[in-house]
């Protein structure tokens, strides 16, 4: 069978080797050096590369004068060639195959050795063999530290021989898109074809060949092969989920679309087995101090504990001392291990109404790092001193051993606070939970006076039953217990990233940026369409947003005025450099609190360990160089999680709500563009959508300053926050999609406003969803 060799194009061959031919009619034969011994790898590619009568290996063999016992040496080189990606075999005759160019996007493993990353092109043509291999070269000045699971942007160096050994630099670390697919298997008298999950998503034919197992009806995973010249993708197969339906499977489905990792290496898994329990050694005993963990009553893993006593110091009358408790994640996931590699690919964890992917093994979040009652458990705590302000007066870091004097959930803690104390909580509430709320009392002084952003908008949270299907939604009440817990961890956080400024220790710092001034723009226009006055400055605080919401509550259309506000914040991010929290109001804050489910906060925890001396497990220097590259991938893999669980969710609702078709429900406009309207369902907050050419008989304008869609003749208006009932028309599962039916009247208005603002008119619909300027 023929060969293919891939070889820099734009470096010409030399040949050093003088070149005779003993047939002048047929391939030229090199002079073999050594007398008669196997050619190098450079000459077998230089002879390749240059004598196009070559058809194969017997060609090969003839030319370099292959006999008796080399010819199993000969074909072991060929094999090795090919496998490193240098050469190819194809039925056709020998040719020149694709090589890297010079700038290309790489896939770096998620195994790949941190110290010693390599890389394989994220897209290559199957027919050209094996995916060439690419050193990555980190220098440490590099602005771009990829890791293990990255895929960047690289400048790719082939090398000077006629070997090519690819190097590359990073120069950008890319969002990785979907690389696998899910979809749906339908049969039909040409075979198998596609239909993707993702709504934007484009059908495709499976061979038979590569089915599998899948039946008509199954969700598969498939991998997608481009094929011929004209590069046609094709879906082959890899893993049957089974019946779309079935318990567990709507998660699954973003877990495997979104390439989310479920399943820990068995490398992983041993060394969380082995892990043994911390001891004191190296750390100050706080096993007296009389923590409690305060969470929801479902939770598994308890990372946080909290107590609170009154400052006995008499220059601190009406003071509290707050002690914060955090699991040490930090002494069980060393750099460079197993168990970090695998965290650092994760980046956190996902939380579905089903189940959890954790970015850590059980055996460490639900065991040895959760902060059981009653089980000397290793922690990292800060101890902070509060005026009776609330504003903190100094706060020192410690490495200690702590044992949970209680376990509590949110609904327990704020009961007993209420006057309906339990058994359990009721021997705690003078001496633990009444401090805890005083030294709350005081903090919440210091924090409406910082002013961060008040966004009230209600989380609904989906209750599944038995089966795996929704049973119900509802909206958890907002307690002081949550607002207790919620501020105590800020404080740590912010603390953290004091101590680690004050050291001089690079860190992750979690930031926000303020509005930009074009979504400050858009803002202050549909404000006005509101007559909700709001300064003209692109130098804006939370306070000035705080007011815009009081006045929107005043109006009676604060939900309204709430989802345009959110639209327009910048979204949170983790970063190496510091620029401010805006929504919290704060000029620096560090994640600090959660390191079993996020991997800034395990950065955040090895540089106080390295800053203050607490061990030899602390932030490496490695380490410190790649934060930047480590903000990027942990912030995108945050953005993956929240992607996942939005979807998850709307495919549960679409399920629930499919049995509906033709019921009516009341809702609200949470969203309006061009192409038509979307309504969230009061009830179940299920999202759902109306084309735009079935709101009536008018023709509707999309006018974006005031967020609404106007009748031209009937000045009919469709506005972000109407409340509306629809009736549903189609549920779509597997997308994740509903469509409705608008049975509601808009609100009147002049027909003018439509036309107001902007030189380009706006694109309308009619009844049949025709479009006119």
């Amino acid at each position: 069978m023929p060969y293919l060799v891939n070889m820099p194009a734009k470096k010409p061959l030399n040949p050093k080797t003088p070149v005779k031919s003993r047939n002048t009619s047929g391939p030229r034969r090199p002079r073999i050096a050594n007398g008669g011994e196997l050619p190098t790898r450079e000459q077998l590619l230089e002879a390749m590369a240059t004598q196009p009568d070559i058809k194969g290996k017997r060609d090969l063999a003839k030319i370099f004068g292959i006999r008796g016992d080399q010819r199993t040496a000969f074909k072991t080189m060929l094999k090795e060639l090919e496998g490193e990606g240098i050469i190819t075999r194809t039925r056709k005759a020998l040719r020149r195959t694709a090589t890297l160019p010079a700038v290309t996007v790489l896939d770096i493993p998620s195994d790949a050795d941190p110290e010693n990353l390599h890389a394989f092109p994220a897209q290559w043509n199957e027919e050209e063999g094996e995916r060439p291999r690419v050193t990555i070269l980190q220098g440490k000045d590099a602005r771009v530290a990829p890791g293990p699971g990255d895929r960047i942007l690289a400048r790719v160096d082939p090398g000077e021989g006629a070997v090519p050994h690819y190097t590359g630099r990073a120069m950008k670390i890319l969002d990785k898109p979907r690389r696998g697919q899910i979809g749906i298997v339908r049969m039909d008298d040409d075979g198998a074809r596609l239909i993707p999950v993702d709504r934007k998503g484009k059908e495709m034919r499976i061979p038979l060949g590569d089915l599998l197992e899948a039946k008509d009806g199954d969700l598969v995973e498939v991998e997608v092969k481009l094929s011929g010249r004209l590069m046609i993708p094709r879906a082959k197969v890899i893993g049957v989920i089974g019946n779309p339906m079935s318990e567990g499977a709507v998660s699954m489905i973003a877990i495997h679309n979104l390439e989310i990792p479920y399943r820990f290496p068995a490398a992983v898994e041993r060394e969380a087995e082995e892990a043994k329990d911390a001891t004191l050694k190296g750390r100050e005993d706080w096993r007296d101090v009389p923590f409690v963990t305060i969470d929801p009553a479902d939770a598994k893993d308890h990372d946080d504990a909290v107590y609170a006593e009154p400052d006995t110091d008499p220059a601190n009358e009406r003071g509290y001392i707050v002690y914060v408790a955090i699991a040490d994640v930090a002494a069980y996931i060393r750099p460079g291990t197993a168990l970090d590699r695998e965290a650092y690919l994760r980046g956190n964890s996902v939380y579905f109404p089903d189940r959890v992917v954790p970015m850590l093994p059980e055996r460490i979040s639900n065991d040895l790092c959760s902060l059981k009652e009653g089980v000397a458990r290793a922690s990292l705590a800060v101890r902070m001193v509060f005026d009776a302000g609330g504003h903190k007066k100094s706060h020192t870091f410690h490495r200690v051993l702590i044992r949970s004097a209680a376990k509590l959930s949110y609904q327990q803690a704020q009961a007993a606070i209420d006057g309906m104390a339990d058994d359990k909580t009721g021997p705690l509430l003078e001496p633990i939970l009444k401090p805890l709320w005083k030294a709350y009392g005081a903090m919440a002084k210091a924090r409406d006076q910082r002013g961060p952003l008040d966004l009230d908008l209600p989380e609904r949270k989906i209750i599944l039953d038995d089966k795996g299907m929704v049973a119900r939604v509802h909206i958890p009440e907002r307690l002081d217990a949550h607002r207790l817990i919620e501020e105590m961890m800020i404080a740590a956080n912010v603390a953290a990233a004091e101590t680690l400024e004050q050291k001089s220790t690079p860190l992750l710092y979690r930031t926000h940026d303020a509005p930009s001034s074009e979504k400050l723009m858009a803002l202050r226009e549909f404000l006005g369409s509101l007559d909700i006055s709001v300064k003209k400055s692109d130098s804006v605080r939370p306070s000035d947003f705080n007011g815009i919401l009081a006045q929107a509550k005043k109006a009676g259309n604060a939900q309204q005025v709430s989802e345009m506000v959110l639209r327009s914040q910048a979204q949170a991010e983790y970063s190496a450099e510091n620029y401010g929290h805006f929504g919290l109001n704060l000029d620096r804050y560090a994640h600090f609190t959660s390191p079993i489910r996020r991997y800034a906060d395990l950065i955040v925890h090895r540089a106080l360990v390295k800053a203050l001396g607490f061990g030899d497990d602390g932030l490496s220097d490695n380490e410190a160089l790649k934060l930047p590259g480590i903000a990027q991938h942990i912030s995108s893999t945050e953005r993956r999680a929240m992607i996942a669980e939005r979807e998850t969710s709307d495919r549960l609702l679409a399920q629930f709500l499919a049995s509906q078709i033709g019921a009516r429900f009341e809702g609200r406009i949470s969203g309006v563009t061009r192409s038509g309207l979307f309504v969230r369902l009061r009830e179940t907050g299920a999202d759902g959508f109306i084309p735009a050419s079935t709101l009536g008989q008018d023709y509707y304008r999309y006018v974006e300053e005031q967020q609404a869609m106007i009748g031209d003749k009937t000045g009919e208006k469709f506005a972000l926050g109407d409340n509306v009932q629809v009736r549903l028309l189609e549920a779509a599962p597997v997308a994740g999609a509903l469509r409705f039916e608008l049975l509601s009247e808009g609100s009147r208005v002049n027909p003018s406003s439509s036309r107001r603002g902007g030189k380009r008119p706006p694109v309308s619909y009619g009844p049949r969803g025709r479009k006119k300027r």
